[in-house]
């Protein structure tokens, strides 16, 4: 059982008692009569031979409150979408895969480029960013749900979780983010209990306190890839186009909500999914890429938001996290130790050492240009630019999945 303390700007939902997944589900059935909800699924195809993502859809299915599910595939030729499609059919009654590799989304997407409007490079983020597009343009959802596609330990009740803040009118939240425990026999997690964390933690005692640090800080989970919004958020905010997607989502909802209506909620007892490779030495594969774009995003957030990032400044940031994270490991190594967990300190040294390299890296991306790639700008911006956009998309996703 989760504790109930409650700290900092955001509030949290924890797992409180035994409720029933029936009831929350027979809550959410009523919710969706006012609040429809749509799933946004970001997958790769090769998630479709693994292990998560069978589970992942048995559980979907059975799902009784969804509008409408929306599988946005990545990188994919078109036998692998026609399998993508084979392998989702009877998820749900409208249930859609969007090919973003296929010819009619090729072509929107080169007509929007051509149109100067930055939609990134192809990834997650601009995945994501097509299927809320979709989601608007098909007009069956006012909440949009998204979750990874590689969670082994995946089970519906964490979708009703995640959605039930959003959901109940009740309650007033436009965005829940999802957190959980990454626990096995060890402690998992490293971009968010080794760098984030104690990165935000030492730009406060650099920096002096800050609203927008104190709001990050007070996730229990930053980097989760679970979370609930209003559709109208899809209209609103940006979204970086790389590995500061989650860090850019944040900030974009603190940018244009009150931090009264957003929440946090604990999702599951554990959570396991794949982990990526620390790749020290190379800051173009795994978390070491990871840790370059989070931070990217991280300071010209700061800066967006008033903060002076000088050279002298990042050269004391480093010494100072690295400081601030060997204290934090210490901390980490008493709670694997009492609750009996494998904890291998030189490995977690190693990391920070990586990621100080990592924020180095980040700290001179940003001195040489602050700005940096712009952020997918938003839906508005879009229908702005392009009017029948929403037309165009709608009827190419059809299409695609006739």
């Amino acid at each position: 059982m989760s504790d109930f303390y409650q700290s900092g700007p955001i509030a949290t939902l924890h797992r409180l008692g035994n409720r029933s997944l029936e009831s929350l589900e027979k809550d959410l059935c009523e919710f969706t009569r006012v609040q429809p909800i749509a799933l946004v699924l970001p997958a790769l195809f090769s998630e479709f031979e693994g292990r998560a993502m069978p589970r992942i859809l048995e559980e979907v299915a059975r799902v009784p409150y969804l509008s409408q599910v929306v599988v946005t595939l990545g990188p994919a030729n078109a036998e692998e979408f026609a399998e993508a499609r084979r392998r989702v059919a009877g998820l749900h009654e409208h249930v859609r895969v969007l090919w973003n590799d296929g010819p009619r989304l090729k072509k929107i997407y080169d007509e929007l480029k051509a149109g100067d409007l930055p939609i990134g490079e192809d990834g997650k983020g601009r995945s994501c960013w097509m299927a809320y597009g979709y989601v608007l343009a098909s007009n069956r959802a006012k909440v949009i749900a998204l979750h990874d596609c590689d969670i082994l330990t995946y089970s519906r009740e964490m979708l009703a979780r995640l959605c039930y803040p959003v959901a109940d009118i009740r309650i007033d939240f436009v965005f829940s983010k999802g957190y959980y425990s990454r626990v096995t026999d060890r402690m998992h997690g490293r971009a968010t209990r080794l760098l984030l964390t104690p990165l935000l933690r030492t730009l406060e005692r650099v920096l002096g306190p800050h609203r927008f640090i104190t709001y990050l800080d007070s996730f229990r989970y930053p980097l989760a890839g679970e979370f609930c919004m209003y559709t109208d958020m899809a209209r609103m905010n940006r979204i970086p186009g790389d590995w500061g997607l989650e860090v850019g989502v944040l900030a974009e909802v603190y940018r244009n909500f009150s931090v009264k209506r957003i929440c946090q909620v604990d999702l599951c007892d554990n959570y396991e999914h794949k982990h990526q490779t620390l790749s020290a030495d190379d800051p173009q594969k795994g978390v070491m890429r990871m840790t370059v774009d989070i931070c990217k995003t991280l300071f010209r957030t700061l800066a967006a938001e008033g903060v002076v990032l000088t050279e002298g400044i990042f050269r004391t940031l480093q010494a100072q996290y690295v400081r601030t994270a060997e204290d934090i490991i210490t901390r980490y190594h008493a709670d694997a130790l009492i609750n009996g967990l494998r904890f291998d300190r030189h490995a977690e040294e190693d990391a920070v050492h990586a990621f100080v390299r990592g924020l180095r890296l980040a700290a001179d991306s940003y001195l040489q240009d602050p700005l940096g790639q712009p952020l997918i700008p938003n839906w508005n911006r879009v229908v702005a630019a392009v009017p029948d956009i929403f037309t165009r998309l709608n009827d190419a996703v059809e299409n695609d999945n006739a």
